[in-house]
């Protein structure tokens, strides 16, 4: 699991409750399941009606990958590998690198690799790796954008869910004594739509949003090193050019790694 992901939002939730408590709240005042219904089975409904069944089938997906600790890109390595692909290919030559495609898992820098081991052009081999990479990207926007629209229904529908409770309270004025508590209730779902937008919906599209925007840096540097291992370019320099993608803490964790 990844523990920032539960972290964050356990650490959100608790705060609030805690706070709540401590100001002399009740914790069990906030507890509403109308207002939970409201909010969270409007929410589902509204963002159920921009997708596809397909699209739909995917959401349990997402949430996984929001909660489970992904694979790490280990860039030093795919620095390392790129820099003695290079160099087998400058001193045996590009069709001396089919003997190095069994040994790689990474499908897009394979598949990089096969291009110009099959001397394609070098502009299409470009072509080629930018249409995959913006295949991907599509996906992952599509993906982050059904949290997005969470996000952003989920307050309105905390908005409904307290009008009609208002509307509920008003209509049953006969009992003054029972105004107050009726009317906290009422309040509870606004409280869950916002609670919920800022602290599970918007939060787990950020979370998306970044591993997207790393792997997306991943493949670019892959495409770098594929393009400039095409172009016959001096091992040492693409290694300097891959560099080029790191922060100056990852450059220097490298250097001392090596």
């Amino acid at each position: 699991m990844d523990i920032t992901t539960i972290f964050g939002i356990l650490l959100g939730v608790v705060c609030i409750v805690a706070a709540y408590v401590l100001d002399g709240g009740h914790f069990l005042a906030l507890f509403s399941l109308t207002a939970a219904m409201i909010v969270f089975g409007g929410t589902i409904g509204a963002v159920s009606v921009g997708l596809t069944m397909e699209e739909l089938k995917n959401v349990p997906k997402l949430f996984s990958i929001a909660f489970k600790e992904q694979q790490k890109f280990d860039v030093a390595e795919l620095i390392q590998r790129l820099s003695g692909i290079a160099d087998r290919a400058r001193r045996e030559g590009l069709l001396s690198l089919e003997q190095e495609l069994p040994e790689i898992e990474d499908t897009f820098l394979r598949q990089g690799l096969q291009l110009i081991i099959d001397g394609t052009d070098p502009e299409l081999t470009r072509n080629m790796l930018e249409t995959e990479m913006f295949a991907v990207d599509e996906r992952h926007r599509a993906g982050i954008g059904v949290f997005e629209a969470a996000g952003g229904y989920a307050p309105t529908m905390g908005i409904i869910g307290t009008v009609m409770g208002l509307v509920h309270v008003l209509g049953n004025l006969t009992d003054p004594s029972k105004l107050g508590p009726s009317i906290a209730v009422a309040f509870l779902a606004t409280l869950y739509g916002i609670a919920s937008a800022n602290l599970m919906w918007l939060p787990i599209a950020a979370k998306l949003k970044n591993r997207s925007n790393r792997e997306k840096m991943v493949k670019e540097m892959v495409m770098e090193g594929i393009l400039s291992i095409q172009a016959g370019e001096n091992p040492t320099i693409i290694r300097e050019k891959l560099l080029s993608f790191l922060t100056p803490v990852e450059r220097v964790k490298l250097v001392n790694r090596e």
